[in-house]
């Protein structure tokens, strides 16, 4: 992990609504957060969740906006901050037997990224 954060430069990224549970996206951030970026993409390549192809999507896009809006290297990137949070909880009816119905519950999670700089000395 990288300790150094004397940045002032950073990216962030925030994507919201995603049909993801809170606790199987926390598994995925709680292993990159403090990576490099490089890093960060051959863990999330790796890893055998379905939970890890948005956020490794999140984490390319983070990485561009950085490359292109701000002029940094994504070498030099590493994941200064990375969280998760519970969104809206999506309702729809579900039929059952006899013309019954059920609700199904579709979680939702907020996922937020902030990349860093690192300076070298």
């Amino acid at each position: 992990m990288i300790n150094n954060l004397n940045s002032d430069i950073e990216t962030k990224v925030l994507v919201q609504h995603i049909y993801m549970s809170v606790f199987k996206a926390q598994r995925i951030i709680n292993q990159i957060r403090g990576r490099s970026y490089e890093e960060t993409l051959m863990i999330l390549e790796l890893m055998p969740y379905w939970a890890s192809y948005p956020i490794l999507k999140l984490v390319y896009s983070a990485a561009a906006n950085a490359s292109n809006n701000m002029d940094l290297n994504e070498t030099n990137l590493f994941i200064s901050k990375a969280e998760v949070n519970k969104g809206a909880i999506f309702k729809k009816l579900g039929s059952r037997v006899m013309g019954h119905s059920y609700i199904i519950k579709k979680k939702t999670c907020h996922i937020k990224i902030i990349l860093k700089e690192l300076k070298e000395k």
